[in-house]
């Protein structure tokens, strides 16, 4: 009988930290989706070794909303300025919502959130994708704080070279719904030392934010640049991205790309002085949108809002 190859990719259902899991194998890549907490990414592995910060690990945020690996912020990434929003003639005053040290509501509603449905598992020669979907308006405590009534699916594709997260929200009933989600993935490089890492970072407008880290309206173009991370912190917000616009992380060993494909003109960095990660956040809209509306689009019944971002690796 003949010997047949391994297949390079796989789509298959897996346990994670105690946790049903879904895990993607595309050559030497290798990521792993909860679709029972958040469909938050767990883990994204290159040649067995580690690329997201797991932080705390997931029964923390589960039980803490305590941010890891590859989560989605919905529906406004980083933080609002207070309580109490208005869009569309209805006024919403948030409750039981995850905060940040200063009380501030940060990170959206969906932290380990159950209700994401696995719609399929599938592998080619070519990558392994995973899709998810999440009905908004099926948990009255998630209308309670965002009143617009949904659909959200994560279509997640691994190739040997990337992982691509599609992310395509769909209005339910006749209201237009907002849009202000993100995603933040903590890069890790392991077996280097941070204050070498090599950043590069595209052209783009650097926000100015108060002492909250909520944007003032002012702001300043900057253009491209590479630099290495050495002692800097980062908590630093961005707008006027281009699709295509690339942010970067290397090592000398490996290169970690994550790409604003389309629909993510929005990104902050965050890197706090002697952190063994870095995050390029991918965000659909500035940070507080929600209470601002500046930079906030909508999803209008029959034209789904769409965004999709990549995290590359490249090995030297």
């Amino acid at each position: 009988m003949p010997i047949l190859p391994i297949a390079r990719c796989d789509a298959r259902r897996s346990a994670f930290e105690d946790f049903d899991a879904v895990t993607l194998s595309a050559g030497e890549l290798r990521a792993t989706f909860v679709p029972e907490l958040g469909m938050v990414g767990a883990s994204l592995t290159h040649a067995g070794e580690e690329l997201l910060d797991r932080r705390h690990g997931l029964r923390a945020y589960r039980d803490s909303g305590a941010v890891m690996g590859l989560p989605l912020l919905h529906p406004w990434a980083n933080r609002l300025s207070g309580d109490a929003y208005e869009l569309h003639g209805r006024r919403v005053r948030l409750k039981d919502v995850t905060r940040d040290d200063l009380g501030l509501p940060i990170h959206g509603l969906l932290h380990a959130h159950p209700g994401w449905k696995v719609e399929f598992l599938t592998a080619d020669d070519d990558g392994a994708c995973l899709q998810a979907s999440l009905d908004f308006a099926a948990d009255p405590s998630l209308l309670a704080n965002f009143p617009f009534g949904h659909e959200l699916t994560i279509a997640a594709r691994l190739t040997p070279h990337a992982l691509t997260v599609t992310t395509t929200l769909t209005a339910a009933g006749g209201a237009p719904v907002p849009v202000s989600f993100g995603f933040h993935p903590y890069l890790r490089l392991p077996g280097s030392d941070r204050r070498r890492w090599a950043i590069s970072l595209p052209c783009r407008r650097h926000l100015e934010l108060d002492p909250r880290g909520i944007p003032t309206g002012r702001g300043h173009g900057e253009p491209a640049t590479r630099f290495e991370l050495a002692e800097l912190a980062f908590d630093d917000g961005y707008d006027g991205l281009a699709d295509g616009a690339c942010f970067a992380v290397s090592d000398g060993r490996r290169t970690l790309t994550v790409t604003h494909h389309v629909g993510f003109p929005v990104a902050q960095v965050y890197s706090p002085r002697g952190a063994q990660f870095i995050c390029f956040e991918p965000m659909t809209a500035p940070v507080d949108a929600l209470r601002s509306a500046v930079g906030l689009r909508r999803a209008f019944p029959g034209a789904p809002f769409s965004a999709e971002f990549s995290v590359a690796v490249e090995a030297a």
